[in-house]
Order: C-alpha cells, then structure tokens, then sequence
C-alpha cells in the first residue's frame, strides 16, 4: 500500500497567500499603472528614483512616450510636475537626482551628441550643461542638498573615477522645507 500526502485545496492555498500578502502590503501608496501618463507609473519601464530630503518630491526616469525622460513625482499633491525644457527630443535624459527642496535637478543627457551632466533649475525652467568640456565619459550625478555642488563619475584618467563640481558661492541655494538646518558653505 502506498502512502501520500493529499495535496491542499485551491482555497486553503488562496486563504494563506492572502493573509501573507493582505498584512505586508499595508504601507504602500504607490498609486495605479495609468495607461494616460500622468501618474508615478505607466505601462512603460520605470527607474533610477531619488527622494527630495522631506520626501515630497520622487525624481524619476521612464520609458514612456518611446524614450527615457526624466519626470517628478509631488507626493504630497499626487501628480507629476510639469518639467519644461528639460526633456529634449531626439535625446535621452537619465539617471536623475535632486536636491533637497526639489528646486535642482541633475541628470544625463546625450543632447549634444555624448552623454554629458546637466543641472536643470525649476525656479526658472533652464539646463545648463555642466560637463560640456569634460574630456572623457560621466555618468550617475548626485547633487547635495543645497545644490552647490554636483558629484558624477568620470572616466578622463582612464578609469572610473569620482569627480566634483562646484557651483560656487554666489548661487540661490536649496534648504529643506519646514527645517530647522541652514545651508553653509564649506
């Protein structure tokens, strides 16, 4: 006589998956997939997110509109915020970041034919290309919360290397909102 084990119903299975899920999905806000594009996600690859320093501002890459762009995200509101100028056609924007109040964002870009670094101003809609005269490749920028300055690697010395803009200290420099922190220079 042979033994074995009975396998479960299709509801037990169904009641435990759904007890183990119900209780671990709790925390997440992300909104729906919307197939018009004008929420966090659409039906297309996105990446490459960073937080604003409270957390209201979600800077993002995507694949929607068949090209990588750069989009933010107001979590507060629910909505993308409109980012002109920054989204060149016929160009590839990417690995984005932000800085502490949203105001700075900085970000690749092959506008001019090389992927180069590029810090966008929402204060007044611009992009100015930092890594114009780089002699090499640059890729993944980072900027500090007041948006002095702008790290990225670098390959000019034949490898990888980490490099460091300065903006200087007569620039409008970003503060995290609702805080008690002052932006100093070093």
């Amino acid at each position: 006589m042979k033994w074995y084990l009975k396998p479960p119903s299709a509801r037990i299975i169904l009641a435990i998956t759904t007890l183990a899920l119900g209780s671990c999905q709790s925390r997440y806000i992300t909104p729906p997939t919307q197939a018009i594009n004008a929420s966090l996600n659409s039906f297309a690859a996105e990446g490459d997110a960073n937080f604003s320093y409270n957390g209201r501002y979600l800077v993002y890459t995507s694949d929607r509109a068949a090209k990588r762009s750069v989009y933010l995200y107001d979590l507060q509101q629910r909505r993308l915020v409109s980012l002109p100028g920054l989204n060149q056609p016929g160009s590839m924007q990417s690995q984005a970041d932000l800085s502490a109040d949203g105001r700075y964002i900085v970000y690749c870009s092959e506008q001019l034919g090389k992927t180069d670094i590029y810090l966008y101003d929402r204060s007044n809609a611009t992009s100015d290309n930092l890594t114009k005269n780089f002699i090499g490749e640059v890729r993944y920028p980072s900027i500090s919360g007041n948006g002095r300055f702008i790290s990225f690697e670098g390959n000019r010395s034949g490898q990888w290397d980490i490099e460091i803009y300065d903006r200087g200290t007569g620039i409008d420099l970003s503060a995290p909102q609702n805080s008690s922190v002052t932006p100093t220079t070093p």
